[in-house]
């Protein structure tokens, strides 16, 4: 694994759940960040801490339009693409868009790797499998997917990036690795991203009924963030030869029903559980063959579930305390004196 001290890297998708914690490691590891985000699902409270941090550079950019022609002269090593909404509420609010980001924002993305020499990483997810009739999922499974249904906008997104990293790769265009990321929660994930963890944890802590889709017996498997970041980290620093994708994520698997009572156990809430319809095409079962990964990258997941879930709920408590505490008390204006 090589040194990034001192290189040029650029985060697209640096303000969301992952790219922030991504844009922190690499400052961590003395590289320069370049951040590029549009905020239609990131965060500028996500870069807080690198806000006077002179190695980081935040430019608001679309990656659907060209790219700016300052980043081609800036020296760029490596490039990382996390720039697609990557939760079904909000990926589905505007499919055009997510469609787009994923082949056209990965081909501009493609395109500066070409022009700089820049080393690209396609963050990629297991939804390409979609509801798998193979289990685990290993990389050589070329997955079950709806290509017309309300997820199609992100699923085959993803699948046509990946068609198109390794059409650069083989045309010698571009130095290429592509991650196929599976489940991952952690502090910075939002409330209202309608993903299980962010779902049940904001429930759990407010008392309210904890919403389960289905009968509560589909799988998947979680991985911290912490874990995850390590694994696109030593996967972009790989120098041998790829044979594909890489799956990353925690082959632990669960069912949602025995996650959710383990958030309830953690947080001691009254909640109480609410089954709802299954959503179209949601996948029943969800777990990672990282045999690859383990093999060439020498990465597993070290979290375990229960250390990971405190450390998500204590944020996830901290961040409503504080939206507490900007709230005006019941019946005052904002402003107005206290009687």
């Amino acid at each position: 694994m090589r040194s990034i001290k001192g290189q040029t890297i650029l985060v697209a998708g640096g303000a969301g759940f992952l790219g922030s914690h991504l844009c922190d490691a690499l400052i961590a590891d003395g590289a320069r960040v370049i951040c590029l985000d549009n905020f239609v699902t990131g965060r500028k409270q996500n870069l807080r801490k690198l806000e006077r941090e002179p190695r980081f550079e935040l430019v608001v950019f679309d990656v659907i339009d060209p790219i700016p022609p300052q980043l081609k002269r800036a020296g760029l090593r490596a490039i990382y693409n996390l720039a697609c909404a990557a939760s079904p509420p909000h990926y589905q609010s505007d499919p055009e868009h997510t469609m787009l980001s994923s082949v056209m924002g990965t081909r501009n993305l493609l395109l500066l790797a070409e022009n700089t020499g820049a080393r690209f990483q396609l963050a990629s997810t297991s939804e390409v499998y979609g509801d798998p009739l193979v289990h685990p999922q290993r990389e050589s499974y070329w997955g079950n997917v709806n290509p017309t249904g309300p997820r199609a906008c992100y699923d085959e997104g993803k699948r046509a990036a990946e068609a198109l990293t390794f059409d650069f790769a083989r045309a010698g265009r571009a130095n290429i690795c592509v991650a196929r990321i599976f489940n991952t929660y952690g502090p910075r994930m939002r409330a209202d991203d309608g993903r299980v963890v962010s779902n049940v944890i904001t429930q759990a802590l407010a008392g309210d009924d904890i919403t389960i889709y289905g009968d509560g017996r589909q799988t998947r498997s979680f991985c911290y963030v912490s874990d995850l970041i390590d694994g696109l980290s030593r996967l972009m620093r790989y120098e041998g030869k790829l044979p594909g994708p890489v799956n990353l994520g925690n082959p632990a698997e669960l069912t949602v029903a025995d996650f959710v009572n383990r958030v309830l156990a953690l947080t001691q809430s009254p909640s109480r559980v609410a089954n709802r319809p299954l959503p179209v095409d949601d996948p029943t079962r969800r777990r990672p063959d990282i045999s690859l990964a383990s093999e060439l990258l020498n990465w597993t997941p070290r979290v375990s579930l229960e250390a990971g879930l405190k450390m998500t709920i204590r944020w996830f408590a901290e961040e409503a305390g504080k939206q507490r505490q900007r709230l005006p008390e019941p019946g005052l204006e904002v402003g107005s004196p206290p009687i």
